[in-house]
């Protein structure tokens, strides 16, 4: 039985006392019977952007665990960039549904030892995307962390605002502001390079409503296409605000920011909001041919050696690709990183992002390329949501002090544990329930889960 449309709509509503009693709302109609998601398999989907920051659906954490659901996922992951406005609701909406839910933090750092190596950002030498998984509270007022994460915010809303800049320059009289028509778009106050993308789309049609043909050509002399291409580009809205954010933004186009290091923290920071969060700091991947991630197990290695937990990968964007080579060679590749993550016990955390048009809601774990990896996948997602499931119950998260107290340097047997715990403990309140009466040790634990 489908939803209730309007159900639906408020699941996603910006308004958060709204979205909150749209929950209460589908867990009524699922314990009662009036709505039943299909049976859960072992996929899942731990990095998925919400509308906290971009999601290509414009879907709220709320909507998402219910879309999660409807597709039998057994573990959902949020990540948004440079705010952590989606973990509380994630985690409530996750107990409140019995979904599994695990909420994360992605934004770029600076890495000093790679300063002049390509790592994970093409064509920026030194910075990486970086992110913060299994997060659980957030920073205390007043404390480093908090200066920390405010800072992300900062600097992302400074380099738009400097972007916008640079391009209305050249696209006058096509020009946006930031503050009423760009802001709106996201509930936090978060927009990134996509909600700049669109803005501009917008307003050029609403500058040349009526004129299509002044739009192509517009868009032909700003692009330097010829307007037979634009025309075409122009009637598909995702190819067109590809191209716009290719021309227009990224490197060599008008309003491209050089990736001065001052712009973004030293990843020694993010690591320590992670620490003071209970999160997992974890390094990003992209796909194995850059100079950084050239050798996989050295750049895990290093990565380590600073505090790093967990491991991030895409898979989609490492076997779905039409070209035979490439294929090959980023197959083969993430292999390597698999392997190397495996040997050095880092759980690994995957997903789809959800931050671009086209891409799927959730892997195909049924892909023969993904085959060899996949137990590794649902290990990984396992293990972050027992850390998270433990985290919030007990305190007995991850990086811990009782957790490094059980386990000290051991890595395997603390993989092994909370794989364990999020293999056979489901969500909702009745684990949370059984877990706060325990005290937080291991064999305790093992104990009232009936090992």
């Amino acid at each position: 039985m489908e939803l209730d449309q309007g159900l639906l709509n408020r699941l996603n509503s910006v308004n958060a006392e709204e979205r909150h009693a749209a929950v209460l709302e589908l867990a009524s109609q699922r314990e009662s019977g009036g709505w039943t998601p299909p049976p859960t398999r072992p996929w899942m989907n731990l990095h998925a952007h919400t509308f906290h920051s971009y999601n290509s659906n414009g879907w709220s954490p709320s909507r998402l665990a219910y879309e999660a659901l409807a597709a039998g996922l057994e573990i959902l992951g949020t990540v948004d960039f440079d705010v952590l406005d989606a973990a509380p609701e994630i985690l409530e909406v996750g107990e409140a549904l019995g979904l599994r839910t695990v909420a994360g933090l992605e934004s770029r750092v600076f890495v000093s030892e790679l300063a002049e190596v390509e790592i994970n950002s093409p064509g920026e030498p030194g910075i990486a995307y970086f992110m913060l998984t299994g997060c659980t509270s957030l920073p205390e007022p007043g404390t480093p962390a908090e200066e920390t994460l405010s800072r992300l915010k900062t600097i992302a809303q400074s380099r738009n605002q400097a972007m916008i800049d640079k391009i209305n320059a050249v696209l006058d009289p096509v020009r946006i502001d930031y503050t009423s028509e760009v802001l709106p778009r996201t509930p936090s106050g978060n927009p990134t390079e996509r909600h700049l993308v669109e803005a501009f789309d917008r307003k050029a049609r609403e500058v040349f409503d009526g004129d299509p043909q002044s739009l192509v050509a517009f868009w032909s002399e700003r692009f330097a296409l010829p307007e037979e291409e634009v025309e075409a580009l122009l009637e598909q809205t995702v190819p067109f605000q590809e191209t716009l954010r290719s021309k227009l933004m990224k490197r060599g186009g008008v309003g491209y920011i050089e990736p001065e290091p001052s712009r973004f923290p030293p990843v020694e920071e993010m690591i320590q909001l992670g620490k003071a969060i209970g999160a997992l700091p974890t390094v990003a991947w992209l796909d194995g041919t850059s100079p950084g991630e050239e050798d996989a197990l050295s750049l895990l290695e290093l990565f380590i050696e600073k505090g790093v937990e967990a491991l991030n990968i895409i898979p989609d964007r490492n076997w779905n690709l039409k070209n035979p080579e490439e294929k090959r060679i980023k197959v083969a590749k993430l292999a390597e990183v698999v392997r190397a993550a495996r040997d050095l016990h880092l759980p690994l955390s995957i997903g789809t992002e959800m931050n671009k048009a086209g891409q799927p809601f959730v892997d195909n774990f049924e892909a023969s390329e993904l085959e060899p990896f996949v137990e590794d996948f649902r290990r990984g997602g396992r293990t972050l949501w027992g850390h998270t499931l433990l985290a919030r119950a007990i305190g007995f998260g991850w990086m811990s002090r009782a957790a490094e107290a059980e386990f000290g340097d051991n890595r395997g047997e603390r993989l092994s544990f909370f794989h364990e715990v999020g293999r056979r403990l489901q969500a909702g309140t009745g684990s949370l329930d059984i877990l706060r009466k325990v005290e937080p040790n291991r064999s305790a634990i093992f104990s009232a889960m009936g090992a």
